[in-house]
């Protein structure tokens, strides 16, 4: 029996890392964009680090998580891995074979095999254009002509992503949100993709439809062996749809493990500072008990990529920041404790729990002031921003 759509199900359990072909390699990623002045703006003054040298691996059918805050250099990422963007530094390999900086003509045939889903389906489908023609698009340029003819398999895309066939020649202004989207989800497909890069596919769209989505995702995956690069910054949707997690910060990946290790024995303090900023009611499952979770309430916005911190990059807003953390970068390795694969870039990394601690971690000295003059009682709220 199917699950009700409004109810997201957790994703299979993960296999052990490094398991299954490897797909998609990134090493040294990076793309800086240029800042420039004078007329006609000819003088590089300096540079947007967007994403400065992080490493990641994609392995076949899985799905693998990549969370941060707003800013970070997630969807910069994802679009460098799909080649929208132009890496400015390290390189990319797809199934043995690298195109860092393959031209157009090189990158045909890999360009149908990875796809994307954009973050708002208000923006990512043309308004001229109706529904068979945005979806039988990629197919067109690619010069695919399937059995029974494209029109044919634009409508059982269309059924595929639970939308009606007879839509074919509608608009996408006739859609909601959540139709759109389930739109963007069937073009991705059209050319039968081994790896999808969903930008925040859910983030415009309202909680319940979200939901929906999510599974209609899960339930791709499992039946045609679709990896997926998964970006969000809602921990709680990530957690029940990603095997392997990846945390970002201001241009970097600090932890990257399996789900459960990420989730309930974080290393990097980041780490901490996010899950407990996640409301508990959204990232427990159903058939699990509420406890007391550890309260970080961070200081400060997060620093400009164009001017980032030296060393560690989060040390700015790091409760065990020394000396150490600004004079040396910290690399990601396994830290001692950690599961296979469970890697951590931190000097000095917390405890692996998610436990409450003895006294909250209050950086914020405003918050820090109302708390010590007007201590909340046994039935006020809880939870953390970080």
């Amino acid at each position: 029996m199917s699950a009700p759509e409004d109810v997201i199900v957790p994703a299979p359990r993960p296999a052990a890392a490094g398991s299954g072909e490897v797909l998609l390699t990134a090493e040294g990623l990076a793309k800086h964009f240029p800042i420039m002045a004078g007329f006609p703006f000819k003088r590089r003054i300096g540079a947007v680090q967007a994403v400065d040298g992080i490493d990641l691996t994609v392995h076949t059918g899985e799905t693998f998580g990549l969370v941060g805050e707003s800013g970070c250099g997630k969807s910069t990422t994802g679009r460098l891995l799909t080649r929208l963007l132009e890496p400015t530094a390290g390189s990319i390999t797809y199934r043995g074979r690298d195109i860092t900086h393959a031209g157009r003509k090189e990158l045909a045939p890999v360009r149908s095999e990875i796809q994307m889903i954009f973050q708002d389906p208000y923006s990512s489908l043309n308004p001229r254009q109706t529904v068979g023609t945005i979806i039988g698009g990629p197919m067109e340029i690619n010069g695919i002509d399937p059995p029974g003819g494209r029109e044919q398999r634009v409508r059982e895309l269309l059924e595929t992503v639970g939308l009606n066939p007879e839509h074919y020649n509608r608009f996408p202004h006739e859609f909601s949100g959540g139709q759109r989207q389930r739109i963007g989800v069937a073009r991705a497909l059209a050319l039968e993709p081994k790896l999808i890069v969903a930008d925040e596919p859910v983030s415009a769209l309202d909680v319940s439809i979200q939901a929906q989505v999510v599974n209609l995702l899960q339930e791709l995956q499992r039946e045609l062996n679709i990896a997926f690069l998964f970006i969000a910054h809602d921990l709680a949707i990530v957690r029940h749809f990603s095997q392997r997690v990846a945390v970002m910060y201001l241009g970097k990946i600090v932890e990257v493990g399996d789900r459960d290790s990420i989730y309930h024995r974080p290393r990097h303090p980041y780490t901490h500072a996010l899950l407990s900023a996640v409301p508990e009611a959204r990232l427990l499952d159903a058939q699990e008990e509420p406890d007391d979770r550890e309260r970080i309430r961070l200081a400060g916005d997060v620093p400009s990529p164009i001017d980032p911190p030296s060393g560690c990059r989060f040390r700015t807003r790091c409760w065990k920041a020394r000396d150490k953390c600004a004079a040396e970068e910290p690399p990601l390795v396994q830290i001692t404790g950690n599961v296979s694969g469970h890697l951590t870039a931190c000097h000095f990394p917390e405890e692996p729990t998610t436990a409450a601690r003895d006294e909250d971690i209050v950086l914020d000295p405003a918050l820090a002031a109302i708390e010590e003059a007007a201590p909340p009682g046994p039935g006020a709220p809880g939870g953390g921003a970080a």
